[in-house]
């Protein structure tokens, strides 16, 4: 771990530094969440902010992996917008969660309206900067890496550009809940509702694709067959769990107990 650690570092320190920090702000709030009582939509006001700095830290880690390898890629260009929009995003999400207020979905007042639309856009810019590196990861010849290794740097972007531009999925509706209304019973921290649809589970599955596919590739498969065999039912499952949330079914339902005679 410390060996990939000083890589990164080395690789893109910008992005290095700033996954850190968002891993540091996780761990702050992990600890904040213990010494509260507010809550949004029944849980602890902090546990939105928490999955959003660890994912947006996983996400400039592993972008910053994968951009060195492109050559001719303007990284410092990258390294800007990644730092100000998702910076942006978790700064506004940190602040509500610290009032006590929503975030996502609110329209409350034309200002929570406007900051509402701007993370939006600082979401979907983030989604095709993403889209436009994986597209140069198919025009350019990679005879450095492996096969199977680059199929799967691909297919895990292609797979995180859908799913996440299946957040418009939640933003349409202005919720994350199908069948039912937010702030329901849900799976401890992640908050998956067990009595209703939740697009969540589908956004959060196909989105870290990014993370888990390669890793699968390079430590365990080795094989460009099974890349795509393993990709395929990969995507499948994100997209099971979607067309699940749209029909209004939990991923997980609620334990019913009754009395035993």
């Amino acid at each position: 771990m410390m060996a990939f650690i000083q890589e990164l570092k080395i690789r893109n320190e910008a992005l290095y530094y700033f996954g850190l920090l968002n891993f540091v702000a996780a761990i702050l709030m992990i600890l904040l969440a213990q010494f509260t009582s507010v809550k949004v939509y029944n849980v602890n006001a902090w546990y939105k902010p928490i999955k959003f700095a660890l994912s947006i830290g996983m996400y400039a880690w592993t972008m910053a992996w994968y951009i060195y390898y492109l050559p001719s890629f303007n990284t410092g260009l990258f390294n800007i917008a990644i730092i100000v929009l998702l910076g942006f995003e978790l700064v506004y999400i940190v602040l509500q969660a610290a009032r006590g207020q929503l975030s996502h979905y609110n329209i409350s007042t034309p200002f929570y309206a406007s900051l509402y639309v701007l993370m939006a856009l600082a979401a979907s810019l983030v989604t095709i900067y993403t889209l436009y590196v994986g597209i140069l990861f198919f025009k350019t010849p990679f005879p450095e890496l492996p096969v199977y290794y680059l199929w799967l740097i691909r297919l895990g972007i292609i797979i995180f550009v859908v799913f996440s531009f299946e957040g418009f999925v939640m933003g349409s509706r202005m919720t994350h809940t199908i069948g039912g209304p937010d702030g329901e019973a849900g799976l401890p921290f992640l908050n998956w509702s067990y009595r209703y649809g939740d697009p969540r589970v589908a956004h959060f599955i196909g989105m870290h694709a990014l993370q888990v596919l390669p890793l699968l590739s390079f430590y365990l498969l080795r094989n460009t067959r099974a890349v795509f065999i393993v990709s395929i039912v990969y995507a499948l499952l994100a997209t099971f769990t979607l067309i699940q949330a749209l029909n209004g079914e939990p991923v997980k339902k609620e334990e019913k107990r009754g009395n035993v005679e």
